[in-house]
């Protein structure tokens, strides 16, 4: 597991990439802790986009109980579009309901910013959502921090072309944050 400290992230717009199972949302909760002890909970929103349907998908609540103290707002249905779908338009379908619940929590964000902005799983709303919008959210908060599935298990959309445009958008984000902390899966870490 990589040592990052709250330190490291304080002021700065930070994401964490890997692929499914690399621990991307515990270092997540872990940081959040820290971010919550540092600055008081009541200056952190925690956007929560984690698949619920499927199993192998956590959100920070499965890892946290600091999320009870702190602004977390989470739809009560996220769907998995690329493990779900069968078809491409059932894929592009799933994304646009994902798009549909999310969106309203960016804006309730945009509307009422805190210090800190946290995001589980941002590249869930890369599917179908707005770069904008996201992007207007990292911006405005002081210290963000996300994490967003990168990697190849998930690669195959049904010919939706979900994939791509998650790919793109995401480099684009990364483009524009302070750093990047990429994991690999837990058990490919040397001996």
């Amino acid at each position: 597991m990589i040592e990052l400290t709250v330190e490291e992230i304080l002021g700065r717009r930070v994401v964490i990439v890997g692929e499914r199972g690399a621990g991307k949302t515990r270092l997540t909760a872990r940081l959040l802790e820290q971010l919550a002890s540092r600055l008081g909970p009541e200056n952190i929103t925690v956007i929560d986009m984690a698949p619920t349907t499927v199993p192998g998908a956590a959100r920070l609540s499965a890892y946290t109980s600091i999320v009870q103290w702190l602004r977390y707002l989470a739809p009560p249905t996220v769907r998995a579009p690329r493990l779900e779908g069968r078809t491409a338009s059932e894929v592009l379908r799933l994304a646009e309901a994902n798009r549909v619940v999310i969106e309203p929590l960016l804006d309730t964000f945009l509307s009422d910013p805190t210090p800190a902005l946290v995001v589980n799983d941002l590249t869930i709303y890369l599917h179908a959502g707005s770069l904008e919008k996201l992007l207007s959210c990292i911006s405005s908060a002081q210290t963000f921090l996300a994490n967003a599935y990168r990697g190849v298990t998930l690669a195959d959309d049904k010919g939706s072309g979900v994939t791509e445009r998650e790919r793109k958008l995401l480099e684009e984000v990364l483009r524009r944050v302070d750093m990047v902390v990429a994991l690999r899966p837990i058990g490919n870490e040397p001996g």
